[in-house]
């Protein structure tokens, strides 16, 4: 499947800022069943400084510097991207048991940025909790395999809770989504993150898009026409890493679009930055995933 992906950031300040730096991750990283061409990236005003690298985990990123003053800040990602679906060698796999999945984890000789060891232990946002932890022990044993795992964990988080727009915010920490069973697709993958990894899972937080209208016969996937996020597991040496959807209860398939990885979605936010000035400001976004096939 061929998408054409635009997304417009529009930043809006109170007052005029300055020595203004900021830290933009929109260009997708290379991931398996997808490739991207004519990729386009622009920031208005034009930046003093524009330097293009990878972040500090699996995520490509622009960092820029504006000196002058301003009093809005557009930033634009466009890019066509070719999406495979999934291979019945994944479809239908089941992967290592758990047991046997975390002393390969462990082990395994590897600290590159999708080294499963990276994505075990706490991060800033997916911390350790109890009450998850629990949760999720309910649905899983040493004896089951991985895929299984991940399967049952999306399902019950999609069963569980509602998707609720109002109920969190960007801030809002994986517990307290957890306690209201209310969320959107950022509280759900961090909650699936943390159940995982409190079993010994290496679990990941993807950052990527949906496609904007379904073909012909389905409904909608919930969390189109905004950056989406769901949950990636490594399933093993031969599997590698899988993406589940607890939001739309899905692998990650020809309908999601992968821009990067990292540990939690502190390590993937598609904009950041610090500036001298009014703390006082109002984003505007617009994305746009339109198949051309």
């Amino acid at each position: 499947m061929r998408y054409a992906v635009s997304h417009l950031t529009t930043v809006t300040y109170a007052e005029a800022i300055r020595m203004a730096q900021f830290a933009v991750r929109l260009r997708p990283a290379h991931w398996p069943g997808q490739s991207v061409t004519d990729y386009v990236f622009s920031v208005e005003p034009q930046p003093a400084t524009i330097v293009e690298g990878e972040g500090g985990y699996y995520i490509n990123e622009y960092k820029f510097e504006l000196r002058d003053p301003i009093g809005q800040l557009s930033v634009e990602s466009r890019f066509h991207v070719d999406r495979q679906p999934l291979s019945e060698d994944v479809t239908g796999a089941s992967g290592p048991k758990l047991a046997e999945l975390r002393e390969l984890a462990m082990t395994r000789p590897d600290l590159s940025p999708l080294s499963p060891a990276s994505y075990i232990f706490a991060s800033t946002i997916a911390r350790p909790e109890r009450e998850i932890a629990e949760w999720a022990g309910q649905f899983l044993s040493d004896a089951t395999p991985v895929v299984e795992a991940g399967s049952r964990l999306m399902g019950a988080i999609h069963s569980e809770f509602a998707y609720d727009g109002d109920a969190t915010h960007p801030d809002t920490s994986p517990l307290e989504a957890f306690e209201k069973r209310r969320g959107v697709c950022q509280d759900f993958a961090h909650v699936m993150i943390v159940a995982a990894r409190a079993h010994g899972i290496p679990a990941g937080y993807v950052s990527g898009y949906l496609r904007t209208l379904p073909p012909p016969g389905r409904e909608r996937l919930v969390g189109a026409d905004a950056m989406h996020a769901w949950a990636c597991l490594w399933c093993g040496d031969e599997l590698g890493w899988i993406g589940f959807d607890p939001t739309n209860d899905m692998l990650a398939d020809v309908d999601h679009i992968f821009i990067g990885m990292g540990r939690d979605y502190s390590d993937v936010a598609p904009i950041d930055g610090r500036f001298r000035g009014s703390a006082e400001q109002s984003m505007y976004f617009s994305v746009d995933v339109a198949p051309l096939d």
